[in-house]
């Protein structure tokens, strides 16, 4: 199906990029991202981060079971760039990903959307220069990793209840420590 919003043309931002063909109104659906459907396993086997200077590859992680991966049986939508300020949103739809206008982009316009790659707390410097960003936008925070730290469920629902377990046996140690200052002598025990 022949794109009619944007041309796949060199970028001053990075590689290829996307350009506007003519004028796209804010909320215009331009394009669906799609390529090989594959597991976040079989996209770490394919793409080592550890082994890289320059980081680029075409994989849009959809959920922790989804990832795709545009290099196989992607479109053109691989060739949108990122950018700090975006005029572009990916919108995932039932596990599909489509990019939207999030502002009237003018023709001849680059198109954009802010690819918020995981942080971790684990996240370094080193990490930050990896996934550097050349949007070069106004407020742009130099990389295109997340500004804030962002942590898979599972990973922040075992923090939660560490801390619940935590804050549990703290009260415990707490309650008993009362129990023995006091020393009621009357009714009974809790």
């Amino acid at each position: 199906m022949k794109n009619n919003y944007f041309v796949v043309r060199n970028s001053g931002v990075h590689g290829k990029g996307a350009f506007a063909l003519k004028t796209i109104r804010k909320g215009t659906r331009l394009v669906e991202y799609v390529g090989e459907n594959i597991t976040p396993e079989e996209s770490d086997k394919r793409y080592d981060d550890t082994k890289v200077k320059d980081h680029h590859t075409f994989l849009f992680a959809v959920d922790k079971r989804k990832v795709i991966d545009a290099t196989f049986g992607g479109n053109e939508a691989r060739f949108i760039n990122h950018s700090c300020d975006p005029n572009c949103d990916a919108v995932i739809e039932k596990r599909r990903v489509y990019i939207e206008a999030n502002r009237t982009i003018r023709k001849g316009e680059e198109l954009a959307y802010d690819y918020n790659y995981e942080r971790t707390p684990k996240t370094t410097k080193a990490d930050e220069r990896l996934y550097r960003c050349l949007c070069g936008a106004e407020e742009c925070r130099g990389t295109i990793l997340s500004a804030k730290v962002t942590l898979p469920r599972k990973t922040a629902k075992k923090a939660k209840k560490k801390s619940a377990k935590k804050t549990k046996s703290a009260s415990k140690k707490k309650s008993a420590a009362k129990k023995k200052q006091s020393k009621k002598k009357t009714g009974r025990g809790r």
